[in-house]
């Protein structure tokens, strides 16, 4: 009877801190991640008028296609760290009826990515070339070399460069 007692009481013990052991302070628990992973960076390659092969390419595949509204992507990203808040992140892709990117919507906006922040571009199409500052302040003499240089500098108009039209994919 004696060592039925201790048994007992020994099997409880263990059980009970098997179970402690599940909700224990200092385990370590997973994190999970679901979805598509997107940066701040893949949203700023996005343009409008982009084809979806274009944005399949930088996006990767989308999580959601959904069959009543074929012309949205909708990527979705969920991540609950090892026992904490779980944090999710949705953006949505809009094409037109000739399959361009028309709109985006979600928790990202463009910007400038940071490609073109290191190379001091700006967000739009067009790009833009820093003006180079002189050394010192004073202006070039009348008539000069650099005057003359400065001047034609100044007249330059910028073009923007002409986006390809997409790739005729039928065969004729």
């Amino acid at each position: 009877m004696q060592k039925t007692k201790l048994l007992l009481t020994s099997l409880s013990l263990t059980g009970l801190f098997a179970l402690a052991g599940c909700s224990f302070p200092g385990v370590y628990k997973i994190d999970i991640q679901q979805g598509n992973v997107v940066t701040q960076d893949m949203i700023d390659q996005l343009r409008p008028g982009m084809t979806r092969r274009q944005v399949r390419f930088i996006m990767g595949n989308p999580l959601i296609t959904d069959t009543f509204h074929a012309d949205r992507w909708d990527y979705l990203y969920s991540i609950q760290p090892g026992g904490g808040q779980r944090l999710q992140e949705r953006v949505s892709l809009v094409f037109d009826g000739s399959d361009q990117l028309v709109g985006l919507a979600g928790d990202f906006m463009p910007g400038v990515s940071r490609d073109q922040a290191i190379l001091g571009q700006d967000s739009d199409t067009t790009s833009t070339q820093p003006q180079a500052k002189p050394q010192d302040d004073t202006p070039p003499a009348p008539g000069s070399l650099l005057e003359q240089i400065q001047r034609e500098v100044d007249q330059v108009e910028t073009v923007p460069v002409p986006t390809p039209e997409p790739l005729d994919t039928e065969p004729q």
